[in-house]
């Protein structure tokens, strides 16, 4: 394997394997807080950082190879390699010292050998130095730390400050892990404790109160960045409008709930009844996934998950369509997702035994051949999310198509006037 490694022997501040403008000099630093996986992405987001890079370093005596390191005999080596990330920064944007308070906040470095449920040596909490200046910043931030972590009543920090021996950069398959591996989490092991206190999250000050009534989602989000998390945000949560409320919180502000799914895991989807978790899911969820665990959550075993998710039919008639078929002025919605999807305004009697309409909501669903059953259709599913509506027929009134759509997969919402 290729190793790539600082350009200089310690003290190394400057990496001359990479472009670097005339204006700028950068400096780097080597840090260890637990799996390197979420922590890499974590610097990349800050301001003034240029390149974080996952790698092993402060090892003896073995290959510096992640399935090297893994070995459940080096668990307790005093020897073993640590997980690290190799940052990169201008310190014209971004200080030192504000790198190591971030550092310190985003972990727990009081946990021996470990970040959570991550046990090992190679978890351990460790910061190499290239300079003797940095070592000098490492030592009063982590003392500043240690102050603030006894006025809270955690215990002694155990991050170990050395010198940079040599850097070894992780497999290609560990790098940028967030693109390669899209549906995973950041292990969230922070104490909660800021170094501004002013940021410091107050753990009974969460109303939780509307948590405890009725069918809830809540997401534990992270304190800080969690690339993870915002993918969450992105696939799913920023345009989900369904019935059953969706609340974000931290670790730190789920007093009163009744949950069975460690909370360490960044993001977190619990489904809840009555403040007690049914279900949940560690790790980010793409669209399709939510919507499949909503299904089992909202609908449980009904004619509505059957269309839905099985392609069923509901029966000619059915009690929904009876319902829905005289509503007044208004829009039906995506029974999961509560995108709109047809608006009465469109809507006719086709003596179907469906809700028929001429067209949908302009950019609310897909089309797709069906061709079971020895037929060719055009099937209609929501384009939010993914579950199955019905199908389109070139018979509607007047030349135009017919939606032919089942009722209990629809809700309805009165326009306002």
């Amino acid at each position: 394997m290729l190793l790539r490694q600082p350009a200089a022997a310690v003290p190394a501040t400057v990496d001359l394997t990479k472009p670097m403008p005339a204006s700028k000099q950068l400096e780097m630093i080597v840090l260890g807080a637990g799996c390197f996986w979420g922590v890499e992405k974590r610097y990349q987001a800050l301001p003034g950082v240029v390149d974080a890079v996952s790698g092993y370093a402060d090892g003896r005596g073995l290959s510096p190879t992640y399935s090297e390191i893994t070995r459940a005999k080096h668990q307790h080596n005093p020897d073993n390699f640590a997980e690290v990330v190799q940052v990169t920064f201008n310190p014209a944007q971004i200080s030192l010292q504000q790198i190591l308070q971030f550092y310190f906040e985003q972990h727990d470095p009081t946990q021996l050998n470990r970040q959570g449920n991550d046990i090992g040596t190679q978890y351990r909490s460790t910061i190499l130095f290239g300079s003797v200046q940095q070592q000098q910043v490492a030592e009063q931030v982590k003392a500043s730390y240690q102050q603030r972590l006894t006025a809270e009543g955690y215990g002694e920090i155990t991050t170990n400050i050395k010198a940079l021996d040599k850097f070894y950069p992780a497999e290609d398959y560990h790098q940028d892990y967030l693109a390669k591996n899209p549906n995973g989490y950041c292990p969230d092991h922070a104490t909660g404790v800021k170094f501004d206190a002013s940021m410091q999250t107050a753990k009974t000050s969460t109303d939780n109160s509307k948590l405890l009534l009725g069918k809830q989602i809540v997401v534990i989000d992270a304190e800080g960045y969690c690339p993870y998390c915002e993918h969450f945000k992105k696939e799913v949560a920023n345009a989900y409008q369904g019935t059953i409320p969706m609340t974000f919180r931290t670790a730190a502000e789920l007093d009163g709930l009744t949950l069975k799914t460690p909370t360490w895991a960044t993001p977190t989807i619990l489904f809840l009844e009555q403040g007690k978790e049914v279900f949940g899911r560690q790790g980010t969820m793409t669209s399709a996934e939510f919507y499949k665990a909503l299904g089992h959550f909202k609908l449980g075993e009904s004619e509505a998950f059957n269309v839905a998710f099985d392609e069923g039919t509901d029966g000619r008639f059915c009690k929904e369509y009876e319902i829905f078929k005289n509503t007044p002025d208004g829009v039906f919605i995506d029974k999961l997702s509560g995108a709109a999807l047809f608006d009465t305004r469109d809507r006719f009697d086709s003596g179907s035994g469906w809700l028929s309409f001429t067209k949908p909501v302009e950019g609310s669903v897909i089309e797709r051949a069906d061709n079971r059953y020895g037929m060719q259709r055009v099937e209609i599913r929501a384009k939010s999310s993914g579950i199955h509506l019905g199908h389109v027929f070139p018979d509607g009134p007047n030349g135009q198509p017919r939606y032919c759509i089942n009722a209990t997969v629809l809700e309805f919402v009165a326009r306002k006037s």
